[in-house]
């Protein structure tokens, strides 16, 4: 028995010699597991690298980081991108941020043991390298600059000369206009951009004496002679009610060349010759062509109708920036030898009153892109002599429009008077069931006609969608929120239903405006012209409009993303195609507020983030607003260039809390650069 208790003791004293081992082993093995990976809970991506040592013999010294990556959230905006990687990632962590990477090779590890350093990890922060920082500063037309610690110092970017004042890089490049073979067909007034190096270099000043801007609706009738003080249009257009100089200020009576009486009356008069048009129901989105000062675009804005005034660049120089500075929808563009920036059927109506366009020469080429513009059942409203006058030129001018007209499908729905209107056929029957010999002819069916970007002119008829799209959208406003049918002819990588995405993209801005407007009181700011610089879906300005706000928002859809653009415009919206790498055909000083959300990120392999935010700078107004969406290394590089540009920067947290990676940018443009 007495055998027998010893050997028990023995086996009480190796169990509690085995349990304690295993206690001390678990203690051990969670210390050496969190030693080795910060992320705890959650799985990270993790970057090897290896240096030389600075002492000694040169030693390796081995380390590990965390990815930059680590705190990326989902957001709808990425599923817009048509490159196959998203910027997904793990949930934010409580982790303290890890110790920047010492100067030496960086790379991933492959399943092989290899380290590779071919690979993506998105922007990339000032002082990670010499070689990263001599890419980033390519093409970069900043006057000074120099290295401190690595890192690049930005001077003050300098004022442009007073001549510039009116500066529009691409409409103004007269060393290029002089080197063209020929003018005659209005190439003086397409874009000729300055080549790379040679762009926007300095900030662009503004008049002297200038002074905030009359806030809308008032402005609609009156702005500030000191703000466009060009007297030309009062000495050329007075006797025609566009515009008079009273005083300190220019007054706007609301006529025009056809419609001298006022637009009021015109709007009513063509209500009545053709009430199906219904401004604000079936009719949301027009094209004034040569619109002056766009006073009929201005008297729409009353029947919820959104109007895209252009004109381009000419004798008559500075109305877009009347129109512009009055808070009326307008950008400066020509019907001339290209394709206008607009996508296929993105007007209800097109309207030309004395547009001064010769719609019948060349075949037609030039009422075909009219065409190509106009919405499936839209209208084009002419008002001009050829309607009215019995000179036989005028009269042989109106027979070649008739025949035109006649060939290209379009029913002549009403004439009176100075007024004539047409409607485009619904479907391609009508040009399906003309002879085989008919002129102009049917576009070769692989024409995209929503391809606009340095396209020429095509003198043939666009295919209209034989699934009706474009042509079976809903009125105005139950169009702003419903997914147009267009939506899924849209090319991009989305994860979830396109339909699903657009409710989601509609979603998050209207939460994210409503905070905009509550926290920094929107409202109670001089927010009429906005422009956002990457519009998506167009679901930041249907949120301005839900939410109540008196502005309007050139939606910008840029060229290197998915087109989006006829989306924007089904929803009874307004919008134009553009490449941030060169700059927009606008006056300076044309908006009030400057919306970018990922727009730097997604650029900023292809274009320098000094040109874009010089050129942001340019159609900016003094004491104008900008936000800056994006990730953290973007934001800080933009810091430092808005910073040498004068404006005021304030670094915000999105909803998503501290530990997201993607902030906002509040920019604030001061008063004035003079």
């Amino acid at each position: 028995m007495k055998a027998i208790s010893e050997h028990a003791d023995l086996f009480k004293f190796s169990s509690l010699v085995k349990v304690s081992f295993f206690f001390f082993g678990c203690i051990a093995s969670f210390h050496i597991g969190r030693h080795w990976n910060d992320g705890f809970y959650y799985p990270q991506l993790v970057f090897y690298g290896s240096s030389a040592g600075s002492s000694g013999g040169g030693a390796a010294h081995q380390y590990v980081a965390l990815s930059p990556n680590i705190n990326h959230t989902l957001e709808v905006s990425t599923l817009l991108s048509n490159q196959s990687s998203s910027s997904g990632g793990a949930p934010p962590l409580d982790a303290l941020p890890p110790p920047a990477l010492k100067s030496g090779r960086v790379g991933i590890v492959d399943e092989s043991g290899i380290m590779k350093d071919d690979f993506d990890a998105g922007p990339l922060h000032q002082d990670q390298g010499e070689e990263e920082e001599q890419q980033s500063q390519a093409g970069n037309e900043m006057e000074d600059g120099q290295e401190m610690g690595g890192a690049t110092v930005i001077e003050n970017y300098r004022l442009c000369p007073q001549s510039m004042r009116e500066y529009i890089p691409c409409l103004d490049n007269e060393a290029e206009i002089r080197r063209m073979n020929s003018t005659e067909r209005g190439e003086r007034f397409e874009r000729h951009c300055p080549t790379k190096g040679k762009g926007l270099d300095c900030l662009i000043p503004a008049p002297k004496d200038y002074k905030k801007p009359i806030p809308w609706p008032k402005s609609r009738d009156e702005v500030w002679f000191t703000n466009v003080p060009h007297t030309r249009l009062v000495e050329d257009k007075g006797g025609q009610n566009w515009i008079k100089k009273v005083k300190e200020k220019f007054i706007f009576p609301g006529g025009g060349t056809q419609f001298i009486h006022g637009a009021e009356s015109y709007l009513d008069q063509i209500s009545k010759m053709v009430p199906d048009i219904a401004f604000g129901n079936h009719t949301r989105a027009v094209l004034d062509v040569g619109c002056g000062v766009a006073s009929f675009g201005a008297f729409l804005l009353s029947r919820d109708v959104l109007t895209m005034s252009i004109a381009p660049k000419d004798v008559h120089e500075n109305q877009i920036q009347f129109a512009l500075e009055r808070g009326v929808p307008a950008m400066v563009a020509a019907f001339a030898t290209r394709r206008l920036l607009y996508p296929s059927q993105a007007f209800d109506l097109i309207h030309c009153s004395r547009c001064r366009i010769n719609w019948t020469r060349d075949d037609g080429i030039l009422l075909l892109e009219a065409n190509r513009m106009l919405r499936a059942g839209g209208y084009f409203a002419w008002a001009a002599q050829p309607v009215y006058k019995h000179e036989e030129a005028q009269q042989e001018a109106w027979k070649e429009m008739e025949s035109l007209t006649s060939r290209i499908c379009w029913n002549l729905v009403n004439k009176e008077g100075y007024l004539a209107v047409w409607r485009k056929p619904l479907n391609n029957s009508c040009y399906i069931n003309r002879s085989p010999e008919a002129l102009p002819p049917l576009c070769d069916p692989k024409d995209d006609p929503n391809n606009v970007w340095y396209v020429n002119l095509k003198a043939c008829i666009s295919w209209l969608p034989e699934n009706g799209f474009g042509a079976n959208i809903k009125a105005w406003p139950a169009r702003l929120h419903e997914p147009p049918k267009r939506l899924q002819d849209v090319e991009m990588d989305s994860y979830i239903a396109k339909n699903e995405l657009f409710k989601a993209e509609s979603r998050f801005w209207n939460q994210t405006v409503e905070g905009y407007i509550r926290i920094f009181r929107w409202k109670d700011l001089n927010i009429r012209n906005v422009m956002d610089m990457r519009a998506g879906f167009g679901g930041f300005a249907a949120a301005l409009i839900d939410q109540k706000m008196d502005s309007w928002v050139m939606n910008v859809v840029p060229t290197s993303g998915p087109n989006t653009l006829p989306v924007i415009y089904d929803r009874g919206l307004i919008g134009v195609t553009h490449d941030w790498c060169e700059p927009f055909d606008t006056y300076p000083r044309t908006y009030d507020f400057l919306h970018a959300f990922g727009l730097f990120s997604k650029e900023h392999k292809r274009c320098n983030f000094s040109v874009i935010l010089l050129e942001m700078d340019r159609i900016l107004r003094p004491g104008g607003l900008v936000y800056i969406r994006d990730n953290q290394f973007v934001v800080d590089e933009i810091r430092t260039i808005t910073e040498a540009m004068g404006w005021r920067t304030e670094l915000r947290d999105t909803a998503e809390g501290p530990y997201a990676n993607r902030k906002i940018l509040m920019c604030h443009k001061g008063m004035p650069h003079s």
